[in-house]
């Protein structure tokens, strides 16, 4: 088993990374708040690992909440759920939330965390590799409104985060590739050679081979954990952790949270972020073409729906959580392995950008 440590003082808390964690015990008891325990879970993963958990936590006051599987789901109405349920069993705030499933499942228990009683402790177990890499960690929780992605949420840390790597057998192709995206991301803004690493180990990670898993899942859990360490609520410097989102995030609006997985928009968003950053003539043209190659690798689309209009994007774009003052502000590339944020970006070229990389 592999640790990394979020150190963020009194709320500092470890990633377990390793397999068959859902049966360690210790990856867990020190982490309950007390007798009380709440998993939170969906349609799809419940019947493959619930009870797994719940045997491993045999013995505590166990109480599930099981939601509908879809991104389409990550609503307040589906949040309603996970209220309904802790009131009914009569939770209290001694009570521990624990999110068994991929981001969607991660951000609303979490968000379902900050809120309850004004605050209880959680705990993710994320089982898809997107929330592995990145939705797990750092403590962003909410959920999403038909105008805009994730608008509605709270900054809130878990107490532990637990990656069971065995998880990721189950998981279906095209969502496994869709956390490919995200592990791409820490190589283009924080690791150069890790995005050589990623080009020389495509093959290796698709086959899901364990050691090449666990390096990339323990790269990306340490690479989030250094910039949620130096800016936890996103005044600065987090803001790089959303390369490609702006772009990506419109993509999955416009497709109604349904059409396109998260990983999906967000590569397509990267690619997009990426060559505006060479029309800026921050990086060289080669950047963009390797991120192309490589995203194509993972078996992910390199291009957004011809159905959303350009005009369309910069709208969805404007609902974003980076706007400042009616600025848009994008992350871009000054050099491969280092990002900075943008707000001096003129439209045309960022209009160019989306039109070259649509279908």
């Amino acid at each position: 088993m592999q640790t990394v440590t979020v150190a963020l003082g009194e709320r500092s808390y470890p990633i377990f990374i390793g397999e068959q964690l859902l049966g360690q015990r210790a990856c867990f008891e020190p982490y309950l708040a007390g007798r009380q325990v709440c998993i939170v879970s969906n349609e799809t993963i419940a019947p493959l690992h619930l009870a797994q958990l719940e045997k491993t936590l045999a013995g505590f006051d166990i109480t599930t909440a099981i939601l509908p599987d879809g991104e389409k789901y990550k609503t307040l109405a589906t949040l309603e759920t996970i209220f309904d349920r802790l009131l009914a069993a009569r939770h209290t705030r001694k009570t521990t939330l624990i999110a068994l499933g991929g981001g969607v499942v991660g951000d609303m228990t979490g968000f379902a965390a900050a809120c309850y009683q004004r605050g209880i402790a959680f705990i993710q177990v994320p089982t898809t590799l997107l929330a592995q890499v990145d939705s797990s960690v750092g403590g962003k929780t909410a959920v999403n409104h038909a105008r805009g992605k994730n608008m509605i949420g709270a900054f809130y840390q878990p107490r532990s985060v637990v990656i069971d790597t065995a998880t990721l057998a189950t998981l279906p192709a095209r969502e496994f590739a869709a956390g490919i995206a995200e592990v791409i991301k820490y190589g283009l803004i924080v690791d150069a050679d890790f995005f050589g690493w990623l080009e020389r180990s495509m093959p290796a990670l698709l086959a899901r081979d364990s050691v090449a898993l666990t390096h990339a899942i323990k790269v990306s859990c340490e690479a989030k954990a250094r910039v949620v360490e130096a800016d936890e609520n996103e005044s600065g410097l987090r803001a790089i952790l959303n390369l490609g989102h702006t772009f990506g995030h419109a993509i999955e609006t416009a497709t109604g949270y349904s059409e396109w997985l998260h990983g999906e928009a967000i590569a397509v968003g990267m690619i997009m972020a990426v060559d505006l950053s060479a029309r800026l003539g921050w990086i060289e043209t080669s950047v963009t073409e390797r991120l192309i190659a490589l995203v194509r690798a993972a078996g992910l689309p390199v291009k957004a729906p011809a159905a959303i209009a350009v005009s369309r994007f910069i709208e969805l774009m404007q609902v974003d959580k980076k706007v400042l003052d009616g600025k848009l502000r994008l992350v871009l590339l000054k050099a491969l392995g280092e990002a900075c944020v943008s707000d001096a970006v003129a439209q045309p070229l960022i209009e160019s950008a989306i039109r070259d990389h649509c279908e």
